[in-house]
């Protein structure tokens, strides 16, 4: 397939850089998005000649593919709506998500029937059409950056129909070991495999991910054959943290959390989206086993949860939710008192009130079952006023990174974490500063712009 267009550097994602929105008298607003992503592909510079591919995740998105209102230098495509959401959320995060995030309760699931197999017709749908438009798009011999697993078919795909170019992917989620993607039908697992190997290059995020991928390469596959690995941490993006984190919305927003947590009172922050990995039930039973175990933090300590809702189509999701805040509600009508409540949840967005939050938490907790790195362990070093203890899981991924200045925990095991809060509560301020600085410095060591480029660098050269 020839190309029409002339890209030099091209990136594709499900997510693009902007959204849009249809207002009432019939026009639509771009919105631009913010993240990783956006500021690494910026680093590359206007000249570049750079095209990010994306799908129309709404309405008004599909609107806009309908009347040519693009932006510059983003191609979105207008899947149909129902093969998007088999591909999005029938497969992508309903079966690749849970296989490598190791979440299915297996007595009853997964079930690998024929409405499986009908949404995989649509994932591979879904990752042809990205591999078509890339191939479009791109220049002779260019550079394409195909991100995480809603597009594990497109390097595959794209390699068949442009030989010619050099292509990397990149794993933003942990990969499972092999007697775990073993769970996976045969022909899926080795169809899934085949299409990550038609990159030159595949980025993860540790190398404990990269190293389960090799495994399960070597298992099922016949090897990496000419594909390289590479790891790329992604660190936090400490100037735009450090300078968001204090401007006038946050400190009105640290006004009202003080408020909300008393003076004198210690806090346990944690940020998180209503994600079954993210762990946050068991990281609430945690904090009840600390007020039963350790009495004396009774009135003394409140724990901050912002747990925002995510993926709220699926039912598990939704129950999860409802979980969460059910667990929170037991726990300030068993030991809340008429001047304290133990636990604080939002559940609504809000980046200025987590921003907030980081900058005054005493202990922050990070323990999820599984995460592929999990920012919110690095951001939180980053932007604290007086030092933060972090209780992070051995499961995340960060722990590789920030685990010799964290308190690690088993994320399953209720009593050892409350017994890591209490550590960490009761660590001495110094040492507590000390660690902040060293924690924080190893969060920033790979910044979003540095991430992107060192991964580009790495497959043109």
């Amino acid at each position: 397939m020839a190309s029409t267009h002339g890209a030099q550097v091209l990136l594709a994602s499900n997510r693009g850089p902007v959204s849009y929105e249809l207002r009432e008298d019939g026009s639509l607003h771009a919105k631009r998005g913010g993240g990783g992503l956006v500021s690494g592909l910026s680093a590359i510079g206007p000249d570049a000649g750079a095209v990010w591919v994306c799908a129309a995740l709404s309405d008004a998105d599909r609107e806009a593919v309908r009347r040519g209102e693009g932006q510059q230098g983003v191609r979105m495509l207008d899947i149909p709506a129902d093969v998007h959401a088999d591909a999005y959320n029938g497969i992508a995060n309903s079966v690749l998500w849970f296989v490598h995030h190791m979440l299915y309760q297996t007595p009853l699931e997964p079930v690998f029937d024929l409405e499986f197999r009908r949404q995989w017709a649509s994932y591979e749908a879904y990752n042809r059409a990205f591999a078509e438009a890339l191939a479009q798009e791109a220049a002779e011999g260019a550079a394409v950056m195909v991100q995480d697993y809603h597009l594990a078919l497109a390097p595959g795909m794209l390699r068949e129909l442009r030989p010619d170019l050099r292509i990397g992917h990149f794993s933003h989620t942990p990969w499972a070991p092999p007697e775990y993607f073993r769970m996976l039908p045969d022909d899926i697992a080795a169809r899934l495999l085949r299409g990550m190997l038609g990159a030159d290059r595949l980025g993860f995020l540790t190398r404990r991910w990269a190293d389960a991928f090799t495994a399960c390469c070597e298992r099922f596959a016949g090897g990496l054959g000419e594909t390289r690995i590479g790891v790329h941490g992604l660190g936090a993006d400490a100037d735009f943290l450090r300078r968001r984190a204090h401007e006038d919305d946050v400190d009105e927003r640290i006004a009202g959390l003080r408020e909300e947590i008393g003076a004198g009172r210690r806090a346990i922050v944690r940020v998180d989206r209503t994600e079954l990995s993210k762990n946050i039930v068991r990281g609430l039973l945690a904090y009840r086993h600390l007020l039963e175990a350790h009495p004396e933090w009774r009135e003394r300590v409140v724990h901050v949860a912002f747990a925002y809702p995510s993926r709220q189509d699926l039912a598990v999701y939704r129950d999860y939710t409802a979980e969460v805040q059910r667990v929170a509600e037991d726990i300030n009508l068993r030991y809340g008192t008429p001047d304290w409540t133990p636990v604080v949840l939002h559940v609504k967005d809000d980046f200025a009130r987590s921003l907030a939050a980081y900058r005054l938490a005493d202990v922050a907790l990070v323990n999820p079952i599984r995460d592929g790195m999990n920012l919110v362990a690095k951001e939180v070093p980053v932007v604290s006023d007086s030092g933060c203890a972090l209780v992070l899981s051995r499961e995340a991924g960060a722990y590789e990174e920030l685990g010799e200045d964290a308190v690690g925990v088993n994320p399953y095991d209720v009593v050892g974490t409350a017994e890591a809060l209490h550590a960490a509560l009761t660590m001495p301020s110094e040492e507590r500063a000390e660690r902040t600085k060293r924690l924080a410095a190893a969060a920033t060591a790979l910044p979003p712009a540095q991430w992107f480029m060192d991964q580009l660098n790495a497959l043109t050269h």
